[in-house]
């Protein structure tokens, strides 16, 4: 049985939030920290592989150090949802997690041999997990639940700019010091600890009431229609495989003809583009759900336009144009669905279960993102491409119904 703390006094003398004013110091200060700390992680990432290959390791480490990052942080966004539930503050651990994530990726630069590496970057994920489902709380208890789509899609849309800022910035930083990576990981710490800076000084807390309890008490005790929510994701999450699977196939199809270099970079540049529809839509998508107050109906929308990008894969097509609009497609869902599932679990669990919600929907969300691509990629392999977009087609299909099935 959950126990539930009495609300602080203090918490009863507090404005509700105004719903003219979804656009406050709260969110400015999220999306600000999401855009710095993605910018900085994503710096590191681009010049991660081939780093390791100056250490001497393969693309067999990457693999391990990548997968077991992933893997725990799962379980670490389950259990910081739980601790964010009982504390009675939630900024510190996240300011805390923004703050192990900043050091952590700095620290590559001093990095000898791939262990280390590991070492640092499941630490960095490590606080990436344990920060996440309380950002997600914070923000979701600064804007009134009619504004949870615009909130959240702005918060992802300014953590997809910061992706894309990344990537560019590591091209500029290994033009200034060809082959010299170290110097990027340190340059990292820069927009990483503005973004601590940028939590701690913006961002307000609003208190709430606190439960107390087991991390599977927490979960058990989650509505059930969320829980069939996240079924749903669950297994959309199935056939949701990663974006470089995308660059590969674009490579593959667009080198008969363009050459082998030429259609890698055409690759990348069809990635960018994706990401940038994917900064749009971020905000779009959670400001429609707004505006027709139906976020479960336009996730599953979501959901289908995902299953037309499985459908052109499934074609085969070579032409570039065919190709493009994939890349748009899968944008225009990616931003789409982050938004939407953070809003509809901010919309189904009260507010003081809302670390657990947001910890459970991440670490859905992070199973299946291995999953998917482990599936796909072993269809691929072993069998056929095409039978591989066909069975995540199907997967996107299952979850937009089951979402337009419920009352």
């Amino acid at each position: 049985m959950t126990v539930v703390q009495q609300q602080s006094p203090t918490a009863e003398n507090l404005p509700e939030p105004s719903p003219g004013r979804w656009l406050n110091a709260t969110t400015l200060g999220i999306g600000l920290t999401s855009l710095l700390s993605d910018w900085s992680h994503e710096t590191a990432t681009a010049v991660l592989p081939v780093f390791l290959t100056t250490l001497g390791a393969g693309p067999g480490w990457l693999g391990v150090i990548e997968g077991t990052a992933d893997g725990l942080s799962a379980l670490t966004k389950l259990v910081g949802g739980h601790l964010t539930d009982r504390l009675r503050r939630r900024k510190p651990l996240v300011v805390a997690g923004y703050a192990v994530t900043a050091a952590a990726t700095g620290a590559l630069a001093a990095a000898a041999n791939a262990i280390a590496v590991l070492v640092l970057r499941v630490t960095a994920w490590l606080g990436r997990g344990i920060r996440t489902p309380g950002r997600k709380a914070l923000l979701a208890a600064a804007v009134p639940e009619q504004a949870y789509g615009r909130a959240f899609g702005f918060e992802r849309m300014m953590d997809t700019l910061g992706a894309i800022l990344g990537p560019l910035t590591a091209l500029w930083l290994l033009a200034q010091t060809p082959g010299n990576y170290r110097p990027v990981f340190l340059w990292c710490l820069v927009p990483g600890v503005l973004a601590v800076l940028a939590f701690a000084l913006l961002v307000r807390e609003r208190p709430l009431v606190r439960s107390s309890g087991s991390l599977l008490l927490g979960m058990r005790s989650l509505p059930g229609h969320y829980r069939r929510f996240l079924l749903a994701v669950g297994i959309v999450g199935l056939g949701d495989f990663s974006p470089t699977l995308l660059i590969l196939y674009a490579t593959k199809k667009l080198a008969p003809a363009q050459g082998a270099a030429h259609a890698a970079q055409l690759g990348m540049t069809l990635y960018l583009l994706r990401n940038l529809l994917y900064a749009a839509f971020a905000y779009a998508g959670g400001w429609l759900g707004d505006r027709l107050r139906n976020r479960r109906g336009l996730l599953a929308l979501a959901y289908l336009i995902a299953a037309v990008m499985a459908a052109l894969l499934w074609s085969g097509s070579a032409h570039l144009a065919v190709l493009a609009t994939i890349f748009v497609v899968a944008g225009i869902f990616a931003g789409m669905q982050e938004a939407l599932e953070d809003s509809v679990a901010a919309e189904l669990v009260p507010a003081e279960q809302h670390g657990m919600a947001f910890g459970t929907l991440a670490a859905v969300n992070a199973v299946g993102d291995f999953a998917s691509s482990a599936l796909v990629g072993l269809l691929w392999t072993g069998l056929a491409p095409r039978l591989a977009f066909a069975v995540a087609g199907m997967l996107f299909v299952t979850g937009a119904v089951l979402l337009l099935r419920w009352r």
